[in-house]
């Protein structure tokens, strides 16, 4: 039997890790920019992260959601003093698809409404209804493409509103600033305007914060920058530094009926071990402080060459706009310069590196550009 091969590969083995830092099976070192696509939040293999899951796989690895799992609620009480959330509800499941696929049936059932509001280059996921959400025709299959959605323009709220007063839409979902879009950030003024008119036309505000969520882009949630409180915000990515794991967070509205939610994975004791270890470690070691301040050295530093449009984003997720296709200086960085980066569409390098980068390893990434650049 062989793999389905749909993954475009680099010609890298991975065989251990640890920070921000990844050898090969030949044993060259690589500085990780890119954290498996904002997966790892910690870094890898932090020892109070390995200490707290091989403790919890001692004990017990795996039940169902059918008895008491203490670790649940402590996980949901650190969550909501971490993320200045303590009266929303937490509800687990395995992924970030899995989150605005619950997200989006909770707005469902709340309104009683079947239509989506989504904006042109957002992404939310590749499961049903996400990835009808999702501005990208070739990953949408004629089975996705029966869910009712209306893509409107980032920051257009005027659209918005047009759509709105049809009376149908049970949710308007939103990145908290779109990733693989091309690292675009809502304008303030916009969120709040959304807010305002989700509010006034009956409609749930979905934050959609799987990736530049949890300490990214140096607040907790992106959508803390705007001032704005959604719905239903959405999680995945680095909530437990690698293993899988996904969450939905839901405003005091909502009322929960048994059995209206389910997973069979999702809560269970490793990944609620590990969830709890990242908290723990975000907050002893200042990463969402760190994710700020490196970030911004980033941008700061990052060389002003011909061949670079822009440098945008918050924090630890940054878009690198070029002039020209990336794919070239992606490859040069991974095969000269040993970095991992990201891309998002054909002209912009994607980074998201680990929270717990040093200005010392971004410094290694503008170095390494600049000469690539000049």
């Amino acid at each position: 039997m062989e793999l389905f091969d749909v993954y475009s590969l680099f010609n890298v083995t991975p065989e251990k890790a640890s920070g921000c830092r990844i050898w090969d099976d030949k044993g060259q070192e690589y500085l990780d920019l890119y954290g498996g696509h904002a997966v790892i939040s910690v870094g890898h293999c932090h020892p109070d992260y390995v200490a707290a899951m091989t403790a919890q796989l001692n004990k017990i690895g795996f039940y169902s959601n059918s008895v008491v799992n203490p670790l649940q609620t402590e996980l949901a009480h650190k969550l909501g003093e971490a993320s200045g959330y303590p009266d929303y509800s937490l509800f687990l499941d395995n992924s970030g698809a899995e989150s605005n696929e619950n997200a989006l049936k909770m707005a469902s059932f709340h309104t009683g409404k079947d239509r989506v509001i989504a904006f042109k280059k957002s992404f939310h996921g590749r499961t049903s209804g996400a990835v009808a959400a999702t501005d990208n025709p070739k990953i949408v299959s004629p089975f996705n493409a029966c869910h009712k959605v209306t893509f409107c323009d980032l920051n257009d709220a005027q659209t918005v509103e047009q759509e709105l007063k049809k009376g149908d839409v049970a949710a308007v979902i939103i990145e908290g600033i779109q990733g693989c879009g091309g690292i675009n950030i809502p304008d303030a003024g916009f969120m709040k305007q959304l807010r305002a008119l989700c509010t006034g036309y009956g409609a749930c505000l979905i934050l959609d914060e799987v990736q530049s969520g949890y300490g990214r882009t140096g607040k907790f949630f992106a959508h803390q920058w705007y001032g704005i409180k959604p719905d239903i915000i959405t999680m995945g990515k680095g909530i437990a530094n690698g293993f899988p794991c996904g969450g939905i967070l839901l405003s005091p509205e909502f009322k929960a009926v048994k059995g209206m939610l389910g997973t069979t994975f999702g809560g269970n004791y490793l990944a609620m071990a590990g969830a709890i270890a990242v908290l723990d470690i975000i907050k002893k070691e200042g990463l969402i402080e760190n994710a700020l301040e490196v970030g911004e050295y980033l941008k700061e530093n990052i060389p002003a060459s011909p061949r670079i449009k822009e440098v945008r984003g918050k924090g630890l997720m940054l878009g690198i706009e070029f002039n020209e296709n990336v794919a070239p200086v992606r490859s040069e960085l991974l095969y000269e310069k040993h970095i991992f980066t990201g891309v998002a569409g054909t002209d912009m390098i994607r980074l998201l590196a680990p929270l717990c980068l040093k200005k010392a390893q971004a410094q290694t990434f503008i170095t390494a550009l600049n000469e690539i650049l000049f």
